[in-house]
């Protein structure tokens, strides 16, 4: 090897090293800034987030609640749409002013077949409102039904959740309700939680919370 690829050898490698370097990596994303106890944080949702299948105080907002210290607001409905979620958010927002949204809608969207780009439309828009009320967001996913599904009780996220996720810079829960719903220990239905499964999905919602960063770690 000559002198002066031996050079050009010498300062890729000096390069890569400092590439893999943690100070040097490229950022994955914004930071969350972390919300404080005794917050308000939005839950907006349908069934799941309402709590349908256990009484009121086992709903996963509720017990979110006791876990972090947030004033947790459960704005679930049984039945909605991502387009019905979305009608009833401006208004959610004008009242609570919440610093955090945690958006979990379109279980009902997929159920009904209504077409994917029409769901992620309307979960753009609610995260476009969201932040121009001040708030921060955090997508919660939906499962994705399959005839598979049904058969081996295995769920997956729709995929649509993370792609937005990445193209919008916004935290995830993934897999919180697919592990949730795809185990008969914690459901009380085929598509509804019970109050086992609920207090699983809130823990891990937490975790997922520190994770990101917007919620500190315990001590």
């Amino acid at each position: 090897m000559t002198p002066t690829r031996r050079r050009l050898l010498a300062a890729a490698l000096a390069v890569a090293a400092l590439a893999a370097l943690p100070g040097c990596q490229k950022s994955s994303g914004p930071k969350a800034t972390p919300v404080p106890p005794g917050a308000t944080v939005l839950a907006l949702g349908d069934s799941l987030t309402q709590g349908t299948g256990a009484p009121p105080e086992a709903a996963y907002p509720a017990v979110l609640a006791g876990l972090t210290g947030w004033q947790v607001v459960n704005a679930g409905v049984s039945g909605n749409t991502s387009a019905q979620g979305l009608d009833r958010l401006p208004a959610l927002l004008a009242e609570h002013r919440p610093a955090l949204v945690l958006l979990g809608l379109g279980g009902n969207d997929l159920l009904r077949r209504l077409p994917d780009e029409a769901l992620r439309d309307n979960l753009r828009r609610a995260i476009t409102l969201a932040r121009e009320a001040g708030a921060q967001v955090m997508l919660i996913a939906v499962p994705r039904p399959t005839v598979t599904a049904a058969f081996t009780g295995s769920l997956t996220d729709h995929p649509l959740y993370a792609q937005l996720a990445d193209e919008l810079g916004l935290p995830l829960q993934r897999q919180g309700w697919s592990e949730v719903l795809a185990d008969e220990r914690l459901r009380s239905d085929n598509i509804h939680a019970n109050a086992e499964g609920y207090a699983q999905f809130a823990q891990n919602l937490r975790a997922t919370a520190q994770a990101v960063g917007l919620l500190a770690p315990t001590r």
